[in-house]
C-alpha cells in the first residue's frame, strides 16, 4: 500500500496545516479502499482558480475546488486537486461553517472527483450519492478530530 500526497501553496496562505490536508486525503483514499495513489493538492489564489476554471471547464470566475483525475495507467491512482482558500472562506461564511470544515469538505470533494464520483449541477446536487458520501466523510473526520482533541486534553491534564 502506497500513498503519496503532496500539498503545496501557489503564493497563498493555507488556512489548514498541510499535515491535516494530507490526513484528510488519506482518510478518503482509505475509506474508499484505494491502496495506491499519488495526489497533488495545491492551494491557489482566486485569480489563478478563475483561469483554471475558464481554461479547463469553460466556466467564468473562480470556483472553490477543481479536480483532475489523471488515470491509473496500470499503476497508482493519479490526480491533481486545486483549492481556492478565498472562495472557501466566502462559502464557509455563507453556509455557517468554519473555514477548517469547509477546507475539509473541499479536500474530500476533490479526492472523490479524482476517484470518479460526480454530481449534477444545480438541483439534485446536495442529494446526489457523491454529496451524501462527501458529507458522511466530513462528519466522520470531524468526529475523529474531536476525539483526538479530547484525548490530547485528557493526557495534558493528567
Amino acid at each position: 500500500m502506497s500513498h503519496q500526497i503532496d500539498v503545496d501553496a501557489a503564493a497563498v496562505r493555507v488556512p489548514v496545516a498541510r499535515r491535516r490536508v494530507r490526513e484528510i486525503a488519506l482518510a478518503v483514499l482509505r475509506g474508499e479502499g484505494v491502496h495506491d495513489a499519488r495526489l497533488s493538492i495545491t492551494f491557489v489564489s482566486a485569480r489563478r482558480m478563475a483561469v483554471l476554471n475558464e481554461r479547463h471547464l469553460r466556466h467564468h470566475g473562480p470556483t472553490d475546488v477543481i479536480s483532475f483525475a489523471l488515470g491509473t495507467r496500470g499503476g497508482p491512482l493519479l490526480g491533481d486537486i486545486y483549492i481556492a482558500p478565498d472562495v472557501a472562506r466566502r462559502n464557509a461564511r455563507e453556509h455557517g461553517a468554519s473555514l477548517g470544515e469547509e477546507i475539509t469538505r473541499l479536500v474530500v470533494h476533490g479526492v472523490l472527483h479524482v476517484l470518479g464520483y460526480d454530481h449534477p449541477e444545480g438541483k439534485g446536487r446536495d442529494s446526489s450519492p457523491m454529496w451524501r458520501r462527501q458529507e458522511a466523510l466530513v462528519a466522520s473526520l470531524a468526529r475523529r478530530a474531536t476525539a483526538a482533541r479530547r484525548t490530547r486534553l485528557t493526557r495534558s491534564a493528567a
